[in-house]
């Protein structure tokens, strides 16, 4: 069953439409659903899908060759194509009297072992982009690749695309259609574990209680999910193991340069490339206090789920699930998971704040929201913000609590005190609460006037 991706499919089917030839780039991690959305959206049009193997030249020569007999029943089953080019010459016919979509499925691997596709690529895009009605497609998983051999400057294909789009993760509530029968908390612990990735999220069965779930995936050494993060950074990095020191160190609670450096034992500078690959991988994700731009508050965490969780509670718990005790690993995780999910529920927060925003019904008109954390001049304590974002003079507020306690009048009065930091003329404030409000903190938050209390069930409801 295909879920989600509405706006990539409508977009790629009005280009589809246009009739016209089309040269789109579709990449992104492993497993996020690339493949799913060019097999959904391709279903009911002329297709040619070829996908490319860590082979030779000739050995995907040979499968492109079958895959155009496939397609066109017309050409001797026993045939195959002298080159890459005489092929693609072959399709470009065949599109100029009829709309065709010829979509080459992990294009870097078929790149890499023929040096001069895409220079032949761009030729014949060249030569026949004005009078054919082809559709094609190049998607690869290999971010890298595909950002500096495809999308790049100085790329032979540069400037032939009409599109391109990066495909990430499920948010939250997307995620959440892929569960007919959890409860509303365990959805936001099915988020929190495993994330958005579409592959990841129906390995989880939602028949079961998450205990179950996370007993079968990450505590189960012959699941596909306990070997995935090793497996995924394989593929990806030449150096594996410091990429595994460093996400190691940042899961567990080292978050600024200096930190992760020491933790490891390598050098900042050394650390620093290793960091901003993980960036561009979509593993860890760069911040800085809400309106600033100093490197000297920067922090780093982890920003894809199934990471976060794997590499918070996995590692130090090997030993005990390669002897078969999941019982046992299960309960040391399980009396950090609600500390765990403090973290994942800010983010469904900010989450549920754009869909507001979205759709016309947040308080705030804001162009970016984040977090803010430093020094308070007045007690000279540290003092963090979970949410805040602004348009001009007007600022959003927002405090997020995961626990069983309803959220009680406290706690938005100390974010009301927080706000005081900042010098905007107009504020409004957002208390999330994963179990609702006490009726002081409710009947304050009536009397201010410009306060929106959202518990976890209202977000689930929007």
């Amino acid at each position: 069953m295909f879920i989600g991706r509405d706006n990539e499919l409508n977009a790629l089917n009005k280009l589809y439409n246009s009739g016209k030839f089309e040269f789109v780039v579709i990449y992104g991690r492993r497993r996020v659903g690339k493949t799913a959305l060019i097999s959904e959206f391709s279903k009911d049009k002329d297709t040619i899908f070829f996908t490319g193997v860590e082979t030779n030249a000739k050995q995907n020569l040979d499968n492109f060759s079958r895959c155009i007999m496939e397609y066109n029943t017309g050409i001797a089953a026993h045939s195959s194509f002298s080159s890459f080019q005489s092929a693609l010459e072959y399709v470009f016919e065949l599109a100029k009297t009829k709309r065709i979509v010829l979509a080459i499925d992990e294009y870097p691997y078929v790149a890499r072992a023929s040096k001069s596709l895409a220079s032949t690529l761009q030729f014949l895009i060249d030569k026949n982009k004005d009078n054919s009605k082809l559709f094609l497609i190049l998607c690869g998983s290999s971010m890298s690749y595909m950002e500096d051999h495809v999308l790049a400057y100085k790329a032979p294909l540069y400037g032939r695309r009409t599109a391109q789009f990066k495909i990430r993760p499920f948010d939250f509530f997307e995620a959440c259609r892929c569960f007919t029968n959890l409860s509303g908390t365990d959805k936001a612990l099915a988020y929190g574990i495993v994330g958005g990735t579409p592959q990841y999220l129906m390995m989880l069965d939602d028949n079961l209680s998450i205990e179950e779930n996370i007993k079968n995936t990450h505590l189960n050494p012959i699941s596909s999910i306990f070997e995935e993060p090793n497996n995924l950074l394989k593929q990806e990095v030449r150096e594996p193991a410091i990429y595994n020191a460093v996400i190691t160190a940042i899961a567990t609670g080292s978050s600024r340069m200096s930190e992760i450096s020491s933790k490891i034992d390598e050098d900042t500078s050394v650390c620093a490339t290793y960091i901003k690959n993980l960036i561009a991988l979509g593993i860890v994700k760069k911040e800085s206090p809400y309106g600033e731009k100093s490197s000297r508050k920067t922090i780093y965490s982890i920003e894809d789920n199934m990471f976060r969780f794997w590499y918070r509670f996995v590692p130090e718990n090997t030993s005990i699930i390669s002897r078969g005790a999941t019982d046992l690993a299960y309960r040391r995780i399980s009396s950090e998971l609600p500390s765990y999910m403090g973290g994942v529920f800010e983010d469904i927060c900010r989450q549920y704040l754009w869909k507001l925003l979205l759709e016309g019904k947040c308080a705030v008109n804001f162009s970016d929201i984040g977090r803010w954390w430093g020094t308070n001049p007045k007690t000279r304590s540290q003092e963090e913000i979970d949410i805040i974002g602004a348009d001009k003079d007007t600022a959003l507020f927002g405090e997020c609590k995961w626990t069983n306690e309803k959220a009680d009048l406290g706690v938005l009065e100390t974010l009301v005190e927080r706000s005081s930091l900042f010098s905007y003329k107009k504020m409004h404030y957002y208390l999330f609460a994963k179990t609702g409000f006490t009726r002081g903190c409710t009947e304050r938050a009536d009397e201010m006037g410009n306060v929106t209390l959202v518990s976890y069930e209202d977000m689930l409801k929007a």
